[in-house]
């Protein structure tokens, strides 16, 4: 393998999380005048989705992203570069990625009703039609969370909740997302403190909060030791 591909991942991975950290914040948080920031929660998940999903697919090899490889020979190198990457490499569209997922790494995209939820929100917002009767806040939360945070809790060992903007911790988008009852990956060092978690779980339908609070033991239980 070229030894600038090895780059690749990581530079994807860094502007994801960017992404994921708007995302969360444009999904949970308002203020007056930010009424635009439904809409761009809807954005930074899709492109959140988009750099994560091509992360997960380039774990096989950091050129399946990219569209025609012949595109990128350049006679004149000797080897590959991220130069020639950026200015030549075509990688595939939004819509394209669960089926490259599936055929790279032999996994599907965990809910598929979300992502495409998601993808035709994006492309209404892109065009300057703003989908009406949506809650657009709720679309970002459900694709992020049935979809991103599990594929990158396995591939990355990252929780989706920890990357925010705000100052506090991670506890009001965990309120808000036991109140639209999504289930989320629960890091071992899960605590929370402006907010009251027994009651949030308490108007969480029964099947939900027993899958939360689950989660939530499970992350909280220390690993046996091997021996």
């Amino acid at each position: 393998m070229h030894l600038e591909l090895k780059k690749v991942q990581r530079r994807i991975l860094t502007t994801a999380v960017g992404a994921l950290i708007q995302a969360n914040h444009h999904a949970v948080f308002y203020d007056p005048g930010m009424d635009h920031w439904s809409q761009m929660g809807v954005l930074n998940a899709a492109l959140a989705g988009e750099l994560f999903l091509k992360a997960i697919i380039a774990k096989e090899h950091p050129l399946l992203i990219f569209r025609d490889l012949f595109q990128l020979d350049n006679p004149g190198n000797e080897d590959l570069t991220i130069e020639q990457l950026i200015e030549r490499g075509r990688t595939y569209n939004f819509e394209h990625l669960p089926k490259l997922l599936w055929v790279a790494a032999g996994e599907r995209l965990p809910h598929g009703q979300s992502f495409e939820a998601l993808r035709k929100a994006r492309n209404e917002i892109q065009h300057f039609c703003t989908p009406e009767d949506v809650d657009m806040r709720r679309l970002a939360l459900e694709f992020l969370y049935y979809n991103i945070d599990p594929l990158i809790n396995k591939h990355f060992d990252l929780y989706a909740i920890e990357y925010h903007e705000d100052h506090i911790g991670y506890d009001y988008l965990v309120e808000c997302l036991i109140r639209h009852e999504l289930l989320f990956s629960v890091p071992q060092n899960f605590k929370v403190g402006e907010i009251d978690l027994d009651e949030a779980l308490r108007e969480a339908s029964n099947s939900y909060r027993e899958a939360m609070m689950k989660r939530i033991a499970s992350a909280q239980t220390p690993e046996k030791e091997h021996g």
